[in-house]
């Protein structure tokens, strides 16, 4: 199953200071949910996982990502990577990072991943894995924002601009249960909105009260 993701982020940091921090994996992987870095091979490549509880269900990806293309002119960042599931199933990825500087200080990191996945999860489907995706995105942006702009508020304002040490494995598990139940609750919100909207602009047309 192929799978295409756009999101953006606007930060309120110096450009350079979000690049280096995106070019720097130990720092990233604390804000990402459920997943831990186990090896530095080098410069570009990094070994990791990704713990993942379904419901009843929990699984893990080990694999690898390597910074294939790192354009610090254009501050963009060009990444691919490939995981195995204990159980099976596979996860490919090509993921692009992009920053613009924007003004009032801040800075926008688009990102744009292309994901190939087999096994277990694709049991949930497409829209369901999309909006997953998109709820793990909101978490990643909340805690990479607060680290960055943490980072930048002047000495004495913080009580602390350091990044705290990557939970351990067991407890950065990553309940997609609870997020799925998000996502599902806001498609049927938005089900029902779309509904009553498409109601309204009857009765508009045809004159009932």
């Amino acid at each position: 199953m192929a799978i295409e993701i756009q999101e953006k982020l606007q930060v309120k940091a110096p450009i350079d200071a979000v690049w280096r921090f995106m070019n720097d994996p130990e720092k990233v992987v604390v804000c990402m949910p459920g997943a831990s870095l186990d090896e530095k091979v080098d410069e570009r490549n990094f070994i990791g996982n990704v713990k993942v509880k379904l419901g009843a269900i929990t699984t893990g990806y080990k694999g690898k990502i390597e910074f294939s293309s790192v354009d610090d002119e254009a501050h963009r960042l060009e990444m691919t990577g490939a995981g195995k599931e204990k159980g099976g199933g596979t996860a490919k990825a090509n993921i692009t990072i992009a920053l613009e500087e924007l003004p009032d200080g801040l800075t926008e990191m688009a990102i744009e991943a292309k994901v190939d996945l087999t096994g277990r999860v694709m049991q949930v489907g497409r829209g369901m894995i999309k909006g997953v995706s998109h709820q793990l995105f909101l978490q990643f942006a909340e805690k990479a924002k607060g680290q960055l702009e943490a980072a930048e508020t002047p000495s004495g304002e913080a009580a602390a601009t350091t990044l705290p040490a990557a939970p351990a494995q067991d407890d950065a598990a990553l309940n997609v249960g609870a997020i799925v139940g998000q996502t599902l609750w806001a498609a049927i919100v938005g089900f029902f909105k779309r509904l009553l909207a498409r109601i309204k602009q009857l009765f508009s047309r045809t004159g009932t009260p």
